[in-house]
């Protein structure tokens, strides 16, 4: 996909997704998108979105019936709570299982990994052993 030119749009949302760990939504990326162009619509957002996921620059986590969106594109894994619905990173080896899964599968082209596991975060998990 050719690369579009870097519009003030683009560049706030890049921007307020490059601020955060917390793998938001789109509505909340609007808000905050918002508050640095006030003009913006919600539908420029998602297309902005839609583009940046195509041209690799963000990835879209599907999460029971959300999408989210990551700014940081290195491969790393993602643990969904089942309590809270908070998206947190897991730093993992998944180069190797890249190139592992391509060894064992050399008919086939693969060019990333998605590695979604699901669970309890860490405050979640001792608020279990707490209650």
């Amino acid at each position: 996909m050719p690369m579009r030119r870097m519009t003030r749009q683009r560049r706030a949302v890049m921007e307020v997704l490059k601020s955060t760990r917390s793998h938001p939504d789109a509505a909340w990326i609007y808000q905050e998108v918002k508050k640095r162009v006030p003009s913006i619509s919600l539908g420029t957002v998602y297309r902005t979105l839609d583009a940046l996921v195509k041209e690799g620059k963000v990835i879209a986590l599907h999460t029971g019936g959300a999408t989210r969106y990551d700014a940081f594109t290195h491969p790393h894994a993602h643990l969904v709570c089942t309590a809270c619905g908070r998206v947190e990173d897991l730093e993992l080896e998944l180069p190797h299982l890249l190139e592992k899964a391509q060894a064992q599968n050399p008919a086939v082209r693969l060019d990333a990994v998605r590695l979604t596991f699901e669970g309890l975060c860490a405050d979640c998990a001792q608020n279990r052993l707490e209650g």
